[in-house]
């Protein structure tokens, strides 16, 4: 179940320092299908948005998954991706559904700034204001950041190349469901107008959470998935859960088709850094104890110096002043 990772090769873009102004821009990026090459040469506008997309995807795994044994360090190796990615493990699952999921967040924010002159603010929504407010402001514009996005991130798998049929409809059915839960993210948002501070008028409009909160939602769906199997139902292939009745997989659901290993010790063609040198939770009952982090191994304890901001005062107007105060922590790392 070997997977050609160029699903995921624009996570190592590294064009924040590119003009993107002029087509050739696009081979810079080694790692893009010849879709996305086209997307690019298309659409050089939109190439900032996906270049923060993919920086925000790496910073925001590793901080979502920092109190697990597998705590998304991989996604550092980019383009040369290690086993956990490129086998369809549920880290697999998590990182495509995830980064589908910040493309498409990248764009509908960028068209709201003003940064894509391509496209606006969200269209106004057809439901009818609450009393006191009223549709106003610049919503994310989620529709144009929907039909690009998907249009970017699942290109690699609308290619011949891209791993087995079972890896790509894997890999498609993720993306989308890190695209729900972006939809899902939709909110009202709101600012209040009014004379001195009073909230007599309130602007709303539709705003998507940030990326950190929709991998927080991913999150639970990765513990949560489901194991899948590529065979027939009806008269074509599909895939469906291994061990459940069978039943078609649910559209809210990640799916993976190869089991991980747990991540204890190091192994490299498993993809698994092991956890020795971890820090890890003395207090903690949940997957940062130590317990679990150093999988029974143990650990050892330091202290470490901290210096911290203490005994603020506010001064009118308007400004604040801090002292600074250090004081002693322990800490624990896994043997």
């Amino acid at each position: 179940t070997d997977i050609c990772p160029s699903g995921y090769k624009w996570l190592m873009v590294n064009g924040s320092r590119v003009a993107w102004n002029e087509t050739q821009h696009c081979k810079i990026l080694d790692g893009l299908v010849p879709d996305q090459l086209q997307l690019c040469r298309r659409n050089l506008e939109l190439m900032h948005s996906i270049v923060h997309a993919a920086k925000e995807t790496k910073g925001v795994c590793q901080k979502t998954f920092s109190d697990m044994r597998w705590n998304c360090s991989s996604i550092e190796y980019a383009p040369s991706f290690t086993p956990d990615l490129m086998k369809g493990t549920r880290e697999s699952a998590f990182v495509y559904a995830l980064a589908a999921a910040a493309v498409s967040h990248s764009i509908a924010r960028a068209c709201a700034s003003g940064e894509l002159p391509i496209c606006s603010c969200g269209s106004v929504p057809s439901e009818v204001p609450g009393p006191g407010f009223r549709w106003g402001g610049c919503g994310d514009n989620l529709r144009y950041g929907l039909q690009m996005g998907s249009a970017f991130a699942d290109g690699p798998m609308k290619s011949s190349k891209a791993g087995g049929q079972a890896t790509r409809l894997m890999n498609l059915h993720n993306n989308a469901v890190g695209r729900q839960v972006l939809i899902d993210s939709l909110e009202t948002k709101c600012k209040c107008h009014g004379v001195s501070g009073s909230c007599s008028v309130k602007t709303c409009w539709k705003g998507l959470q940030d990326l950190s909160e929709i991998a927080i939602d991913l999150k639970s769906k990765y513990l949560a998935a489901i194991k899948v199997t590529h065979r027939h139902m009806g008269t074509r292939k599909q895939l469906v859960p291994k061990e459940l009745d069978i039943r078609p997989v649910r559209e809210a659901e990640l799916v993976y088709l190869v089991s991980s290993p747990d991540y204890c010790t190091k192994n490299p063609k498993l993809g698994s850094l092991g956890t020795q040198d971890r820090q890890c939770n003395k207090t903690s009952v949940g997957s940062d104890s130590c317990n679990l982090m150093c999988c029974g191994r143990g650990y050892n304890a330091y202290t470490e110096s901290v210096v911290e901001r203490c005994q603020c005062k506010y001064y009118w107007c308007c400004y604040v002043m801090c002292k600074k105060c250090q004081r002693t922590v322990e800490r624990y790392v896994c043997k």
